[in-house]
């Protein structure tokens, strides 16, 4: 299910090997993010790159969905 509200962060760790990372909230909410899930189709992002993100429950836990670069 996704919250319908867009929120905004900075990727904290992005690890290519397994495709898996995590974006930060200005507030230091953390969530994790699979590499499907970078919009731009490229599967990789730098720790440090701001973005946008829809949140979602995925087996139990809060994930970011639709991972967007902000420029």
């Amino acid at each position: 299910m996704l919250s319908g509200r867009v929120e905004v962060g900075t990727v904290g760790s992005f690890d290519d090997a397994v495709g898996l990372g995590e974006v930060v909230t200005g507030d230091g909410r953390r969530y994790p993010f699979q590499c499907i899930e970078i919009a731009d189709g490229t599967r990789t992002i730098a720790p440090g790159v701001a973005v946008a993100f829809m949140l979602a429950v995925r087996l139990g836990r809060t994930e970011a969905m639709t991972v967007t670069r902000v420029r």
